[in-house]
This record gives structure tokens, sequence and C-alpha cells, in this order.
């Protein structure tokens, strides 16, 4: 587990910490879930599963400190995995990891004012649960590549093979398709779990075909124009790890 915490104070410093904590969470329940799964052995002693502020997770001993330095994840979800079917299992976790980001961000803003938890829990709220996630509810959308064939982006225009510049809105019906209900065509980032605004810079991976926030994984929109084929970090792990 991670040694160093840091201690946020502003709204602003524990809702960056909060994200960071969940997109690791997203990513072990996701992405890494094979690998998550594997490592969350009922053979083992209890086990918590950790998101960390530098977006990585760990499945791991709980703290030995006593009271803990922040509180802790459940307990023991490693016990449970082989008497549950695999998503079950993991809609519990999930359950368990949202009470547990829920609980350390009010643990960091217990110096706040009134005013300043409510706009804390309006910006915890704006985002997706990890259940809501885990179980499909809310998923990131798999989209199809631009005709282009080079890295997909929503800025504000990108060319496609006739040199034609296309908008942002054409881009996303392009990318999603016409979908009757609107409840069910947003798409997600995969690394946060934040609903698409266009007034964000977005790109998508040319490997899993999943949709990111420019700033989640450090492309700018000018960067982004010098790609031809984009790889999010989670397949460029996966790759190396072959």
């Amino acid at each position: 587990m991670s040694s160093a915490i840091s201690s946020p104070r502003t709204v602003e410093e524990i809702f960056k910490d909060f994200k960071a904590r969940r997109s690791a969470l997203v990513r072990a329940l996701t992405y890494d879930v094979d690998q998550f799964y594997s490592q969350c052995d009922p053979e083992k002693e209890n086990l918590c599963l950790y998101g960390h502020p530098n977006e990585s997770w760990e499945a791991t001993m709980p703290a030995d400190e006593v009271p803990p330095e922040i509180p802790e994840p459940a307990l023991g979800i490693n016990f449970s995995r082989d008497g549950m079917c695999k998503k079950d299992w993991l809609s519990l976790v999930a359950v368990h990891s949202d009470c547990w980001l829920v609980a350390v961000a009010f643990y960091f803003g217990a110096r706040l004012n009134g005013n300043e938890r409510k706009r804390l829990y309006s910006l915890i709220n704006d985002l997706p649960t990890l259940f809501e996630v885990v179980t499909g509810r809310i998923s990131v959308k798999d989209n199809k590549p631009g005709a282009d064939g080079g890295s997909k982006s929503w800025n504000s225009t990108k060319r496609s093979i006739d040199g034609q510049a296309r908008s942002k809105h054409e881009l996303l019906e392009e990318s999603l398709g016409e979908v009757d209900d609107a409840e069910n065509d947003e798409t997600f980032c995969g690394s946060c779990g934040g609903s698409y605004n266009s007034a964000q810079f977005w790109i998508g991976c040319d490997i899993c075909e999943r949709w990111y926030h420019g700033k989640c994984v450090k492309i700018t929109p000018a960067k982004a124009e010098n790609i031809k084929q984009y790889k999010c970090p989670s397949c460029c792990t996966k790759k190396a790890r072959h």
C-alpha cells in the first residue's frame, strides 16, 4: 500500500483525490479485471482493494496502523470470490468501493463548511458510481474508428479522408450513430468515467475503441494531430505484458 498519503483540504483538492482513486478502481474492476480477480485468491489473508492518488490500484492486506490514517476499504473481499458468480462478486466489490471512496472524501472534507460539503457531494454525484460502471448501467461505449483511419479525437475540427473538416457534432454522430434513447447515448471517459462534454477535448483509442478525456491520458489537441494511431495507457500496458 502506498505509504505517502496526501492530505487534500479544499473542495477542488479533495475532488481531485477522489477522481484519481476512483479512476484506479474503475481500472481494477474493468480493464484489469482478470488480473484483479486472480489476485483475490480466497486462500490468501484478508484483502482490501485500494485506489491510490497516483491512479494505481492494489489488492493487499489492510494497514497496520490503529486507527488507520484514512478510512479502510472493505476487508476480506477475496473470501467470497469463489462462492459467487464473477459478475455478482465484482458488483459487490464495486458497491463497497463506492462507499469507501465517499468515506475517504468526507474524511478529508471534515473541516469543510456546509456549502462546501454540498458542492463536494455534487461534484462526486456527477460521476457514475463504480457499481453503475461494473453492472453496465452506465458503460464506456465501444465506438467504431473514424473514416480517416487515424487516431480519433473530438476537437474543434478533424479532417476526413477527403480533406473536409468535420465539426464536433458531426464526429459525435459518426462515432456513436443514431440512437433513439438519449439516456443510453452518452459516452463516458475510459479513465475517469466522466460523461461527454463538447467543451472538452477527447481522444479515442484505435485498439480498444474507448474514448478518453485528453487531460486524463495527457494528450493535447496539438499532440493528437500528429498521432497516426493512438493507443490508450491500458492497451500499452497489455502489450508490454505479452
